[in-house]
């Protein structure tokens, strides 16, 4: 059965934040808020937390999944980005964007689709996100909370517990977040392009 964190959005307890990166580092999977809805996360190079995100929300390997950055810094380790991809992700971040990016080998295969070595990054504006990042010392690899068969991603800290409750490790109770997607920008070849629009204003991409 998992734990249930109730954490203040604007000043997240560094308790609460410690004991939920402690989770993560042992191997946990939890749901937590970002700036469009509420996510799940593993550790980066967990293939077990890999494995139970994807059975969660029935996806295979060739859905993309994402590393949620703590800034800048770590775009360049995970990511190979040329001057005018930076300045677009720069101008446009912490905010609700995901950019697909052709991945560096610091990113272990078995996050990566087959035939693409390619990664989606975020920078989150949440603030309960960005202390947990902080805290954890590095990216952790994400996937909206949509349910099998649903279109929208799940916003309610206390429906989240009913339906996941043992199979997941903690949920985070950051407060109301939102219903929407991020807004995903392809930055592959240097050409930007839009692949979703979701709460992020796609204008600047165009």
């Amino acid at each position: 059965m998992s734990q249930f964190f109730v954490i203040h959005p604007e000043n997240p307890q560094a308790r609460l934040i410690k004991q939920a990166a402690d989770i993560l580092r042992n191997g946990g999977v939890i749901a937590y808020p970002t700036d469009t809805a509420y996510a799940i996360g593993c550790m980066m190079g967990d293939k077990h937390g890999i494995d139970r995100i994807r059975r969660i929300r029935q996806i295979d390997e060739k859905h993309n999944l994402t590393l949620v950055c703590r800034d800048l810094s770590d775009l360049s380790v995970f990511a190979k980005v040329d001057n005018v991809a930076f300045r677009l992700i720069k101008n446009n971040t912490p905010g609700p964007y995901t950019f697909i990016l052709e991945a560096t080998r610091e990113v272990p295969r078995r996050m990566l689709h087959p035939k693409k070595r390619t990664i989606g990054l975020r920078v989150l504006g949440n603030q309960i996100a960005a202390d947990l990042l902080q805290e954890l010392g590095e990216p952790m690899l994400s996937a909206s909370l949509i349910m099998p068969n649903e279109d929208a991603p799940l916003a309610d800290p206390y429906y989240i517990r009913d339906l996941l409750e043992n199979d997941l490790d903690l949920i985070i109770d950051g407060g109301f977040c939102g219903f929407q997607e991020s807004t995903v920008v392809s930055l592959l070849d240097g050409v930007p392009e839009v692949i979703r629009e979701g709460a992020g204003d796609p204008t600047p991409f165009l």
